[in-house]
């Protein structure tokens, strides 16, 4: 979380997943202003969880970018561009206090 608000990633989100999935325990979702935002956003994060001693640090969507996933066992990372992200609307399938907040913001 830290990382990419360093990096100034926007509308920077941390789901708990504890009993609501067995596949991590925290999803972070993020958005970039551009691909090569999200790319770089993408490099740090994955980089900072690796110097944080997370073993295995994997990486998917690279070197397109609309979409990076990153999976680092108890922790997934989504970064998106904006209007990918828009499409897909993970907030609103993982948290529906979280998408009631984003379509009041609208």
């Amino acid at each position: 979380m830290q990382q990419l608000d360093d990096d100034k990633a926007e509308n920077v989100l941390n789901i708990p997943l504890t009993g609501k999935s067995p596949m991590a325990d925290a999803m972070i979702v993020a958005s970039g202003r551009s691909a090569r935002h999200v790319s770089a956003l993408a490099d740090h994060v994955a980089r900072k969880l690796k110097e944080a001693g997370v073993a295995q640090v994997r990486t998917e969507g690279l070197p397109n970018a609309d979409w990076v996933l990153i999976d680092a066992g108890d922790i997934i990372v989504h970064i998106f561009r904006p209007e990918v992200r828009e499409f897909y609307n993970l907030e609103r399938i993982w948290s529906s206090d979280v998408a009631t907040a984003h379509a009041a913001s609208h």
